[in-house]
């Protein structure tokens, strides 16, 4: 069996001008579980999860087979998932997920971070780096993101990086037990094409 060290020794890591976004592993379990236990009344109103579905199981191991499954994941390009850092500190994740190739070339994008760090910035900034990832290297055409209308949070990270909205899915994902609408916003590459420095400019490059 592979060490961790040799299973993830491939890790991708991309830096924004604050923040670096990076495949996680399990020797990150420890801040992330101090994370999540921390700040679970912030966390689970906003997580997907069925109704008679129990709270997600955070041990060790779960995390460990999460980590993997993510890996996989990266392997056949059908999605990514990102600890969020500020220096070595954890303090979020975001996936980029259920990606399509064909005609579609799209993704998702979501997110979350510490209660004790929101209203930084910090999320803008690793959905903008998770952008150029995206875009320019892995040439999808489309990536949305889908947020519960009253998540005022989570509505003001698109609304700083002026991600055009798109109109409300009615009970669009089960979360944490109830059917939720959602307000839906996207982004082209085109418009990324046309906006890419503006991104650079604000958001990745540093100051």
């Amino acid at each position: 069996m592979r060490s961790v060290r040799s299973q993830y020794a491939s890790s991708l890591i991309r830096h924004g001008r604050r923040v670096t976004i990076r495949t996680m592993s399990p020797t990150d379990y420890e801040q992330w579980i101090e994370i999540r236990e921390r700040c679970r009344e912030w966390l689970i109103p906003w997580e997907p999860r069925p109704a008679k579905a129990s709270f997600p199981n955070e041990d060790r191991h779960s995390f460990s087979a999460r980590c993997a499954l993510r890996e996989r994941e990266r392997q056949l390009g059908t999605g990514f998932g990102f600890g969020i850092f500020v220096g070595s500190q954890l303090v979020g994740e975001l996936t980029l997920s259920s990606i399509q190739r064909g005609p579609f070339q799209s993704g998702y994008i979501g997110y979350w971070i510490d209660a004790d760090v929101a209203g930084n910035g910090y999320v803008p900034e690793a959905v903008a780096v998770t952008l150029a990832l995206a875009f320019d290297e892995l040439h999808l055409h489309r990536i949305e993101i889908a947020i519960i209308p009253r998540n005022d949070r989570s509505l003001r990270v698109v609304e700083k990086l002026k991600i055009r909205h798109e109109g409300v899915a009615a009970s669009y994902l089960q979360i944490n037990g109830a059917w939720e609408d959602h307000a839906r916003f996207a982004i082209t590459s085109d418009e990324w094409t046309t906006r890419r420095d503006e991104f650079a400019r604000d958001w990745i490059d540093p100051a």
